[in-house]
């Protein structure tokens, strides 16, 4: 059975080398994924990735582990540094507001939009989701592709659960618009992608993600 991040931490304290090495292999993989998503680029986000690490080596007592796991704690440090990246770049990083008004989702809208993110198997998928305010892209890239539920993105993200909510369904909103063509297109098809759509002939952005991780 593998070692808990516990006790690898209280490890790592201790300067085993070995332990430091096993929670960085279990966690760089989520951590790259995220930075990558937020960034849009690999260097960077390695770069985010082993700063992330290096606050368990230099600051270990910056972890409360009564407050969150220590992915979401990594996890959270990850998204500082992206947006410190972002506010370099000019990005503004501090609203999400939107032009127009956001309608309520409906099951049936929601299924088509979960299922292209999922399959990721576009350039222009990838390319809509870095077009969201980073305040929106955060939470999509949190619930929809690396599993954290509203309470830990709310831990991640130093907001309460409302105010996630509000941002992913921000966040949906805008992904419909932009990816209304691929939408329609799959409605088409009766709700599944085919290999043969012009999706297909991109790679998908996850495995490209996983390979340079």
């Amino acid at each position: 059975m593998d070692d808990s991040d516990g006790e690898l931490l209280r490890r790592v304290h201790g300067g085993d080398e070995a332990a430091f090495l096993a929670l960085y292999e279990r966690h760089r993989r989520p951590l790259f994924r995220f930075a990558y998503r937020m960034l849009g680029a690999a260097p960077v986000a390695e770069d985010v990735v082993h700063e992330c690490f290096l606050v368990i080596l230099t600051n270990p007592m910056k972890f409360d582990p009564s407050r969150a796991s220590l992915r979401t704690f990594l996890c959270a440090i990850a998204r500082n540094l992206s947006f410190k990246q972002l506010r370099k770049r000019g990005q503004e990083t501090l609203t999400d507001e939107v032009p127009e008004p956001v309608e309520e989702t409906s099951p049936a809208e929601a299924g088509p939009l979960r299922q292209l993110l999922e399959s990721e198997r576009s350039a222009a998928v990838q390319a809509a989701v870095a077009a969201l305010p980073p305040l929106q892209r955060e939470v999509i890239v949190l619930f929809e592709y690396e599993g954290h539920n509203l309470a830990e993105i709310a831990e991640v993200v130093a907001a309460d659960t409302g105010t996630v909510k509000a941002r992913l369904h921000r966040a949906r909103a805008g992904l419909r618009r932009i990816l209304a063509p691929w939408l329609a297109g799959l409605a088409a098809a009766g709700g599944t992608i085919s290999p043969a759509s012009p999706r297909g002939r991109d790679l998908p952005p996850r495995r490209a993600v996983e390979k340079m991780a």
